[in-house]
């Protein structure tokens, strides 16, 4: 039964804001005065019209809409009530309030949906989020929108979907009996990763030559380490990282939750219901805000950094960002996770993202072409470079230079296919035969200095290359985390001589010399 006092009816439901949002209590009083609807809690312009849509609905199911003195509470009564989804849950309690529903519901019920004015059930943002707070709150009963029922699947609760006002009573008799105890939902088998949006290539058989690039891309998405391609247009800089989708592992069931969380908060579109498997590709304009990419435009709304969350953020003419913008993924990068910080309430999302990136050496871009000539100066240049500054530069694990040849020259590659096989064992000899979890990127120095982890040729080679190029402590364990990674894709339980040079050489651009003086053998 619900918790009752006299004419006071509650049931729960849920505000969204940041990663958990909060539960709100919809707390009802029908009495004797003069009809009317009040609604209080602070509730957003969006709430507050949820009395007319509630007036409407109710009479078009076939219910009364009570003509009494009506007060709508929403508590915690400090925090800002957001969104589409209290509908349900007022029409719900005004309906029971008035005794056109028996009380037949448990102890606690979550309700969240939109009420069209025929009482048609509309979807809402955060249904995978409202009902793992709720669930994580103690709550026991949940219903939502039909079309969001896939997504509340995914929490092991007892949830109903209705399409219909007038399906309200049978889903509170459903609950009550405790019929629909639902199992976690697992992932359908995914299809092949599509590339990102706009990238004209399908496959990598199809962009010819750029070995060097294509390999750095396979070390990145095997250990999930940031990346950073410099060259003038033309190179397949931009082509390479738009099918970087073709080659990703599948998110864990784990990160499939947090994803799609993040996702539905969003109100991000997707092709089929349920969770998604694919690992989240974003790629902004440059023109992008600071708060489009990191969030702040609305609290419950996630930025582009943490819809990258479990995947990568591709900045493509990374230097034409806002030096604030690209100084701010430092957090990111280092925490991972995004607070957004505003005067009403902090909030954050999760954001283990991985950073590509893709730039010119030049404003211009003609430096380092050989057909043409770059009228930039060097002030300008080294105004260009200076958005990137040294910090965040020193937490991008691999670098690495391209350069345009003729077609003819260019040999045929690896497809997308045999790269992602690769990089799948990778994934699967890091799992099963190291039994290790994590990215390559997040291993601690204890973790791969280990004995057994790194051969002694590899120690004396590492502590060489390290005080030649002055590596940072950061730039040391950056490069023996590569070079963790280009072992296990060699499938070696040992990190060896071999793996720690070859990670050397993705890390020496920008150490000794600025990136944009690299030579014509660096390309």
């Amino acid at each position: 039964m619900y918790p009752v006092k006299g004419g006071l009816v509650t049931i729960y439901s849920y505000a969204p804001g940041g990663y958990r949002g909060h539960i709100v209590a919809v707390e009802v009083d029908c009495r004797t005065g003069i009809p009317g609807m009040d609604i209080v809690g602070l509730p957003a312009s969006e709430v507050r019209e949820a009395r007319e849509r509630a007036r409407v609905a109710i009479r078009n199911s076939g219910y009364e809409f009570p003509a009494r003195r009506i007060l709508v509470s929403l508590s915690p009564a400090d925090v800002p009530k957001i969104g589409n989804g209290f509908d349900l849950a007022i029409a719900a309690a005004i309906l029971e309030g008035s005794g056109q529903l028996p009380r037949v519901a448990p102890d606690s019920v979550l309700m969240i949906g939109e009420l069209h004015l025929d009482g048609a059930i509309g979807a809402v943002r955060g249904t995978l989020a409202a009902v793992a707070e709720g669930r994580a709150a103690g709550l026991r009963g949940f219903i939502v929108p039909a079309s969001n029922l896939e997504e509340a699947r995914s929490v092991e609760t007892r949830t109903v979907g209705i399409r219909r006002l007038e399906q309200l009573l049978r889903a509170l008799d459903d609950l009550g009996r405790d019929r629909n105890r639902n199992l976690p939902l697992t992932p359908s088998p995914a299809r092949p990763a599509e590339p990102a949006p706009g990238t004209m290539l399908r496959d990598y058989r199809e962009l010819r030559g750029q070995n060097e690039l294509k390999r750095v891309l396979e070390i990145a998405a095997a250990g999930g380490h940031h990346a950073l391609v410099v060259g003038p247009p033309g190179g397949g800089k931009s082509a390479a990282i738009g099918l970087y989708p073709t080659i990703t592992p599948f998110l864990s069931h784990g990160e499939s939750i947090e994803v799609t969380r993040i996702h539905s908060l969003a109100g991000e579109p997707r092709r089929q219901p349920g969770l998604l498997v694919h690992r989240p590709f974003r790629a902004p304009h440059h023109n992008a805000s600071t708060e489009g990419l990191l969030g702040g435009r609305m609290p419950h709304v996630p930025g582009e950094v943490a819809l990258a969350h479990c995947g990568a953020l591709f900045l493509d003419e990374a230097l034409e960002f806002r030096r604030p913008v690209l100084q701010g993924l430092r957090e990111p990068l280092e925490h991972h996770r995004v607070r957004v910080v505003r005067a009403k309430g902090n909030y954050w999302f999760p954001a283990a993202i991985q950073l590509l990136m893709a730039t010119n050496r030049c404003p211009c871009g003609l430096l380092g072409r050989r057909d043409r000539t770059c009228l930039c100066s060097l002030a300008e240049v080294d105004r260009y470079w200076r958005r990137l500054g040294g910090p965040l530069l020193d937490r991008i694990d691999l670098r690495v230079h391209v350069a345009p040849l003729p077609l003819e020259a260019l040999p045929e590659t690896d497809c997308s296919a045999a790269i992602a096989g690769r990089v799948r064992a990778a994934v699967e000899f890091r799992s099963r035969v190291r039994r290790q979890a994590k990215q390559n990127r997040d291993l601690t120095a204890t973790e791969v200095t280990a004995e057994g982890e790194l051969s002694s040729p590899a120690r004396r080679v590492f502590a060489q290359a390290s005080r030649a190029l002055r590596l940072s402590t950061r730039a040391s364990l950056s490069v023996l985390r590569v070079a963790r990674t280009i072992a296990d894709l060699a499938g070696a339980r040992e990190t060896g001589e071999e793996h720690v040079l070859e990670a050397i050489s993705y890390r020496r651009y920008g150490e000794q010399r600025p990136l944009w003086e690299a030579d014509e053998e660096d390309s």
